[in-house]
């Protein structure tokens, strides 16, 4: 399974040539021209997740993708079919096991309303949660790690990473920071990776990791 990260929070996870892509958002400027897609997993309605031009241009090449989201992205995105999803589910799409969980996004400040915001399991291995510390019911081999955000605070990630344990850990959400944001951010998660035992890896915009 190859796994590969574009800007901010948008992946692609790709099994037998067929892909599934998890949050194209506007921090993305300019889609790559991606064909063969089977799934999208939107987990929450902000822009820099669920952008809507971008969701309607890949759906333009992949029409018989199928879209995935909580109830607030299908209100979104009034026209176009999404299955909306809760968690605990579980869905088979040509090869991939998508497996659903959290249901509100992280706090920002209390007088914001908080929103809803569904993790996406791939295929029991890739765990991304959004915009959220949701910990899955079951062991994670590769988590994307979100990095930065106006709702993050390090020292909350760092407390997520421990509880998570995953084997693998890449940080995402990350299109804010600035050469050194990255530079700091990136040690902190580093460091608590490998003091579990887990393998680190810094992705730039468009490099991928096989898990």
């Amino acid at each position: 399974m190859k796994i590969t990260k574009y800007e901010h929070a948008f992946l692609s996870i790709e099994l037998e040539r067929k892909l599934v892509l998890i949050d194209p958002g506007s921090y993305s400027p300019t889609l790559p021209e991606i064909s063969n897609v089977v799934a999208i997993c939107l987990t929450h309605v902000h822009d820099d997740h669920s952008y809507i031009e971008h969701i309607q241009k890949l759906l333009r090449k992949n029409p018989e993708a199928l879209v995935f989201g909580p109830p607030e992205v299908a209100e979104k995105l009034a026209n176009i079919p999404v299955q909306r999803v809760y968690h605990g589910d579980h869905y088979e799409v040509q090869g991939f096991e998508l497996d659903f969980y959290g249901y509100l996004h992280q706090e920002i400040h209390s007088s914001i309303p908080v929103i809803e915001n569904v993790g996406v399991m791939v295929n029991q291995t890739l765990f991304y949660p959004g915009d959220s510390y949701t910990i899955p019911d079951s062991n994670v081999a590769v988590l994307a790690c979100p990095a930065s955000a106006p709702w993050l605070k390090i020292s909350d990630v760092m407390d997520f990473l421990s509880a998570v344990g995953a084997s693998k850990v890449f940080p995402t959400h990350n299109a804010l920071l600035s050469e050194q944001g990255h530079g700091l951010y990136n040690a902190r998660i580093k460091e608590v990776t490998e003091k579990a035992g887990g393998d680190f890896h810094y992705l730039e915009v468009g490099q991928s990791l096989t898990a």
